[in-house]
């Protein structure tokens, strides 16, 4: 062990100080193309453990680099030295009460930043694309932008305030007074040097009119030298220069913005034009009108998601010279927006188009429009060779001459090779985003992409005086070619500030500044193939929020990473000894499998699917056997399980339940279910259904011996609103396979998937032809099964066929609340969650679902194999359920076992609910 790592461990607790090989690798991976491994990590939760990291690195002469989500795309998120982790604990959020500004903490998402604003109609300015996983550190420290903000509403423009320590230590909070009189008296050379800049500045005319100039477009490229023309207080000055230089400067702690109105009436438009001059010409007219966005996308672009379901059919009829704009205006009042789309018809009125240009203001509508322009960019990434990368490089140019920038550049990746590039961006802004692949394991592949980016550079800078980085920052990537944008000039000036604000070179080094021409052809991330299931993974880290286990062990990028680098170890004939055993429970045992890194991955792979075909490989002979017979005696396994569970009660009555639990590794939880029953067929009248009840229902019974089980529950339901259930064939022996698939049993799991199948499929025969509706009760078997049965039976989930079928035939007795809802991971894959949510508003007046929960991380077995899993997991559900909320529902039997035992409060199947509020003097009780 280091002198530095034992240096880390006596100022943070030893679990925030990360030093094996396989997570060190896992985090040493941003959504940049370049990969440096860290020599440690160390997750800081405090301002007192940054301080200590910083005093540690100083000692030792390590740099440091800050990362919050780590989805930079320049690879400013990266280092060989310390690697400090924004923690949970610097994960703020303090509202005004107006709603006027907001406080962060830098580990906040911004995504959940503006769903807390959302109920005063207010939201952060910045919108990147990456909004949902990128936290507010990373968008402060790269003044990042998006679709709609525009350089009015970024966060150098929205900034009241921050907190930031410096590399000596020093902590400064520009909103207090006190820390701000105790800065300046302590660091009064410091703030007299940046005045004096700013007043050399100021009064070298051509200087300040080059940098306002440069500030009229996105420019992210080195350092924000505006601060030096917009204010005189040199505390002014410095709290703007932290905003965009990347963990270079200092290391913010937190970051006071203003907030912009979120106006509720919105319309989209997509409208197409013969070329790109029109197009552009079209952008020019728009600039001063009121519109709130304006994405272009060239030809290629619009042809790599032209077969995307609710497009019009127009777009595949394209000449190859057509363009597109995606306009959207937004206001307060239903009048206000139509007299938004009004003054944008007139002004598109004189310019030709393929088709009349019209809004929608269907919410469907607008929104698939835009999810189409979001995915342009997966697109080309989905389509790449494997090994290759895909490259999103961002630039800005004058809006007067975006029309010729564009067809150049056009016809610069062309001339190049890179003929499956595409261009789109936010055309208001004069800012172009273009994708394309590149192999970096041929020399020869990365001369072409040197030779390409000295000639992009050379466009940008000399043709049109644009900025190289418009919104993603400077990083590694543009580092090279700050001073050719820039000037000797204005870059000496930025050299003055990185020396002033960190002498030594602690803070990022190689970042925004580096004398290395050849510094962006440098550290660049191999991408071997791997498995077919993930190879086209980008690394954009749009996932881990979604991932039960991120934080805990490994994210889904971070599995993929470390997968990809185990193959290529394995091919190479490199020992993988150490990270092999590590990923066994970092990347396998820890995996929920849940699949929601689908619903967020741009390319929408599910690393589940590579958890279970892993799982599958490492199964010896004797679980594979043992898998067989389970899947041949099912019947016998449903009821060894329901004795196991009553030995285990009889157990707990006898020694006390924490002796089990501790006993049994955690496997037995808190308030574990009563056993289940062999369901029986209750007789009824009326329209036939098909009920499966799932095999969680039927082991696992009711949270107390005094409720029915849950079958039981589903076929009073039935029967009460008119329904005559029937029972498969057998069904205690069925199952869908769903426990098996999740341990890479794939073919065992498929043969009880088709026994079940055959019995549905005979059970639900009409015999006129047809079939009769199945339901099931267990939204992961339910999504099974409908995925295998679909167009030839129509397969429900409890709450899917509740809400249709069953709420019209009842009478609700609405009961007060509050009732929490978790909706677990295959509800929210299906896109089901809106029904369920309908109906528990049908049912009860105040629902409380907590924010910041998806995966429960039960999985399964997970919960009783991995309980920390589910531990962590569910490690914020706590704080947003309030003492007077004892109760809560869910579609998923494991999950509500988990949630008992973690919350404290009976989860119970959202059936419950519904068969206690449709029966007379039903209240609800604890």
């Amino acid at each position: 062990m280091s002198d530095l790592i034992v240096a880390l461990r006596a100022v943070l607790p030893e679990r925030q100080v990360v030093s094996d090989d396989l997570r060190r690798l896992a985090y040493g991976t941003d959504a940049s193309f370049y990969r440096l491994i860290p020599e440690v990590v160390a997750i800081v939760e405090n301002e007192t453990e940054i301080r200590g990291v910083l005093d540690s690195a100083r000692r030792f002469g390590r740099p440091v680099t800050v990362r919050a989500a780590g989805t930079s795309l320049s690879g400013q998120a990266i280092t060989d030295g310390v690697l400090m982790l924004v923690g949970e604990g610097l994960a703020s959020c303090e509202i005004a009460p107006d709603g006027a500004s907001v406080r962060l903490g830098p580990g906040m998402i911004g995504g959940e930043v503006n769903l807390k604003l959302a109920p005063l109609g207010r939201k952060i300015g910045p919108d990147p694309a990456s909004i949902n996983a990128c936290k507010i550190g990373g968008i402060v420290a790269n003044n990042a932008s998006g679709m709609c903000c525009g350089t009015a509403q970024n966060s150098y423009q929205t900034l009241q305030g921050l907190r930031v320590t410096l590399a000596d230590g020093t902590l400064l909070d520009t909103q207090a007074p006190q820390s701000v009189a105790a800065f300046r008296a302590r660091h009064c050379a410091l703030l007299a040097e940046l005045a004096r800049m700013g007043a050399e500045t100021r009064a070298d005319g051509a200087l300040a009119e080059r940098i306002r100039r440069k500030y009229r477009i996105k420019n992210t490229t080195g350092y924000s030298l505006n601060a030096l023309i917009d204010f005189d207080d040199p505390i002014d000055i410095l709290s703007h220069l932290m905003i965009g230089s990347e963990g270079t400067l200092g290391i913010l702690s937190s970051v006071t913005l203003q907030t912009v109105a979120e106006e509720p009436f919105k319309a989209s438009a997509l409208v197409f034009f013969p070329d790109i001059a029109r197009a552009c010409e079209a952008v020019i007219q728009l600039k001063p009108r009121p519109v709130s966005a304006v994405e272009l996308l060239d030809r290629a672009a619009l042809r790599s998601v032209e077969n995307k379901a609710g497009l019009p059919e127009i777009i595949r009829t394209l000449d190859h010279e057509a363009a597109a704009l995606l306009i959207e205006v937004r206001a307060q009042t239903a009048a206000a927006l139509q007299l938004k789309m009004d003054a944008v018809l007139q002004a598109l009125a004189g310019i030709e188009t393929v088709q009349a240009p019209g809004f929608s203001t269907d919410p469907a509508t607008c929104d698939m429009y835009w999810k189409v322009r979001k995915g342009t960019f997966p697109s080309v990434g989905a389509m790449r060779r494997a090994g290759t990368t895909v490259i999103i490089e961002d630039v800005a140019f004058p809006v007067e001459s975006l029309a010729s920038a564009t067809l150049d550049l056009q016809a610069l990746m062309l001339r190049h090779g890179y003929t499956e590039g595409i261009i789109f961006g936010h055309a208001l802004e004069g800012n172009l985003h273009f994708v394309f692949t590149q192999d970096f394991t041929d020399p020869s592949e990365v001369e072409r992409y040197a030779r390409f980016m000295d000639e992009v550079c050379a466009l940008v800078v000399d043709r049109y005086d644009g900025s190289l980085k418009a919104e993603h920052g400077t990083g590694r990537n543009m580092a090279p070619f700050v001073e050719k944008e820039w000037g000797r000039q204005a870059t000496d000036l930025m050299r003055r500030i990185k020396q002033l604000f960190d002498p030594h070179g602690l803070l990022n080094p190689g970042v925004i500044l580096n004398d290395d021409p050849q510094t962006h052809l440098r550290d660049l991330k191999p991408m071997p193939a791997a498995d077919a299931l993930v190879d086209q993974c980008i690394e954009c880290g749009f996932c881990e929020p979604l991932c039960p286990s991120h934080q805990l062990t490994l994210s889904p990028r971070q599995r993929i990473v470390s997968w990809r680098e185990l193959s290529r170890r394995t091919t190479a004939g490199e020992a993988v000894d150490a990270i092999q055993t590590e990923f066994a429970y970092a990347g396998l045992d820890t995996c929920a499998g849940c699949g929601l890194c689908s619903t967020a991955c741009p390319v929408g792979i599910d690393t589940g699917d590579l958890t279970r075909l892993l799982r599958g490989r490492r199964l010896g002979p004797v679980s594979k056997r043992a898998g067989q017979w389970a899947a041949d005696h099912f019947g016998a396994v449903t009821t060894l399980s329901r004795a196991g569970l009553g030995l285990g009660h009889l157990a707990s009555s006898v020694v006390g339940e924490g002796l089990v639990r501790r006993l049994s590794g955690g496997a037995w939880r808190r308030s574990m279910p009563q056993p289940g029953k062999r369901p029986l067929l209750r007789s009824g009248t009326g329209d036939p259904v098909v009920y499966f009840p799932t095999c969680s229902s039927r082991i696992f019974g009711a949270n107390s011996a005094d409720e029915a089980t849950l079958p039981e529950v589903v076929m009073e339901l039935l029967t009460r609103a008119g329904y005559a259930p029937r029972l498969p064939r057998a069904c205690d022996q069925l199952c869908c396979g769903q426990m098996l698939a999740s341990k890479g049993l794939a073919s065992e799991a498929d043969a009880m998937a088709q026994a079940l199948t055959d019995a549905l499929l005979e059970a639900a025969d009409d015999g006129q032809g047809g079939y009769h509706p199945v339901l099931m009760d267990a939204s992961s078997c339910t999504v099974r099964m409908q995925q295998l049965l679909a167009g030839r039976l129509a397969v429900y989930d409890f709450h899917e066929f509740a809400l249709d079928a069953l709420l019209p035939r009842l009478r609700v007795v609405r009961q007060p609340g509050p009732l929490a809802l978790h909706v677990n991971c295959s509800v929210r894959r299906t896109q089901s969650d809106a029904k369920l949510r309908e109906l528990l508003r049908a049912c009860v007046d105040e629902v409380i679902e907590p924010a910041g929960v998806s995966c429960c991380g039960f999985g399964g077995d997970r919960g009783f194999v991995v309980p920390e899993l589910n531990v962590h997991a569910l490690r914020r559900v706590h704080a947003a359920l309030p003492g007077n909320c004892c109760q809560g529902v869910s579609t998923n039997r494991s999950c509500e076992i988990g949630l008992t035992a973690e919350t404290g409060r009976a989860y119970r199947s959202v059936a419950y609910l519904l068969e206690e509020c449709t029966r007379e003097a039903s209240p609800m009780h604890c």
